[in-house]
């Protein structure tokens, strides 16, 4: 008997449903395979899709590189010692591990596309953050400046993805460029080292409000994604870490008391307002932290929270950057552009294949078990006597409510394989509640539908 048998109480049996954990996985196939079907129809007839291989903005283009021989050699490393691996290391070597292995996981994708393309070119195109570090020579004066190049027409725009995003998001490069870390090769390894400890924070909060067996189960899920195809040298990768860790130090707050627990919620409260003003949509993380909040059935650290939440809005906002009036004028830049043409009734659902996509199959099993156990998770809550199991189904929930809010809001057509990583990455500990003889398939099936979308398609951004 292991160390997790001895010292933490196991999940409920999960004997049956293999064959509708396997119908899960195929009814994700299914979408994706209608996705791609109709965005075909639509961009043969009137090209509105904008992007060249739907659902996926990417580009068929069969490829290999250094990473062609180092990723596989990651994802079989995992298969056959992550599980006994995640069962037997001490809880501080497993989440060393876990960043370690998602590190190498998410780095080897990127070499797939090669150093140069893969890593450090992919933050200095035309649409990226790198491209306007000069015009911030003077800080002050960018950021009271900021709202003014917002939209499409006035001389001097800001970059896509500078415009689509509030400037901390950009001050990040700046402020790395300052530091002596400048250029593309710097700001991707940033995206990546930061990324990678995602992992780890959904470990910590996975086991602080369910159990440690439930997160043991979930860590080499969580490291072997197709996720991270998207998480290499994106400053998406980036924004989720800070999102994730938000939510791991309010459920440290929530579960403890003293100094620690204080300076847990001041610091979870710091980073929400950090995330923020990284990304407008990531105001949607509120919803696993009050999620944390009624798991914990506490709301002592509610107070600190939102006084560290205000540092950061209150920094910008005395700078001269006004976050509300930019958000609205980036709904009007955002429908300047592809915003305008992309259909709706195509991407409200389409989104959904691509989510399919990235947070692969186990996934899908994963949610098929958390749907069924669901009415039985709420009914629990009500009398506080939900298990790990249950508790879990309830964390990813509400991460699952934030990704159909932005799903709906109808600001997120297309591109969601990426943008929506920090609410997918906390649908990945539902592989924990598959059985445990299939835990090696399903991460084999996790591995292929990365190593086949890095080799096959050229992805955007």
């Amino acid at each position: 008997m292991d160390r997790t048998d001895r010292s933490v109480r196991r999940l409920p049996a999960q004997r049956a449903g293999h064959l509708r954990d396997v119908a899960a996985a195929v009814a994700g196939l299914l979408l994706v395979a209608a996705a791609v079907l109709v965005g075909r129809a639509f961009d043969d007839s009137v090209r509105v899709l904008v992007v060249h291989w739907p659902p996926l903005l990417a580009t068929w283009y069969p490829h290999v590189g250094p990473g062609t021989w180092a990723a596989p050699v990651v994802a079989t490393a995992v298969i056959a010692y992550g599980p006994v691996l995640a069962d037997r290391l001490r809880w501080r070597q497993l989440l060393l591990g876990c960043y370690v292995a998602s590190l190498a996981w998410v780095f080897s994708l990127a070499l797939v596309d090669g150093w140069g393309r893969g890593i450090a070119a992919r933050l200095t195109t035309k649409h990226e953050y790198l491209r306007v570090i000069g015009r911030f020579d003077d800080i002050g004066a960018a950021l009271r400046g900021f709202n003014d190049h917002i939209l499409v027409g006035p001389p001097g725009n800001w970059p896509a993805h500078v415009a689509g995003h509030p400037p901390g998001s950009t001050l990040t490069f700046v402020l790395l460029d300052r530091i002596g870390l400048g250029g593309g090769a710097w700001a991707g390894v940033w995206c990546i080292v930061t990324g990678a400890s995602a992992a780890v924070a959904v470990l910590i909060t996975v086991r602080t409000l369910a159990d440690e067996y439930t997160a043991r189960r979930a860590a080499p899920f969580l490291v072997l994604t197709p996720v991270a195809i998207w998480a290499g040298t994106s400053a998406d990768g980036y924004f989720t870490a800070v999102a994730a860790w938000s939510v791991a130090l309010l459920a440290l707050a929530a579960t403890r008391k003293g100094r620690g627990a204080a300076a847990a919620a001041s610091g979870a409260g710091l980073l929400f307002g950090l995330t923020c003003y990284l990304s407008y949509g990531l105001t949607l993380v509120a919803l696993p932290l009050l999620a944390v909040l009624v798991l914990a059935r506490t709301a002592r650290p509610v107070p600190l929270f939102l006084l560290g939440s205000l540092v950061v809005p209150t920094a910008f906002t005395l700078a001269g950057f006004n976050w509300w009036e930019a958000y609205h004028l980036l709904v009007e830049r955002y429908y300047q552009g592809a915003g305008g043409v992309r259909p709706y009734s195509y991407w409200v659902w389409a989104n959904l294949a691509c989510t399919a996509i990235a947070v692969g199959p186990a996934t899908l099993a994963g949610l098929r078990r958390a749907a069924a156990g669901a009415p039985g998770a709420v009914r629990a809550l009500r009398t506080g006597t939900t298990a790990p199991a249950e508790r879990l189904v309830l964390l990813v929930s509400a991460a699952l409510l934030a990704l159909l809010a932005a799903d709906l809001s109808g600001m997120s057509k297309a591109e969601t394989e990426r943008i929506w990583q920090p609410f997918m990455l906390w649908l990945l500990p539902l592989a924990a509640l598959l059985p445990k003889p299939g835990r090696r398939i399903w991460l084999a099936a996790q591995a292929c539908v990365a190593l086949t979308i890095g080799h096959l398609l050229w992805t955007g951004w």
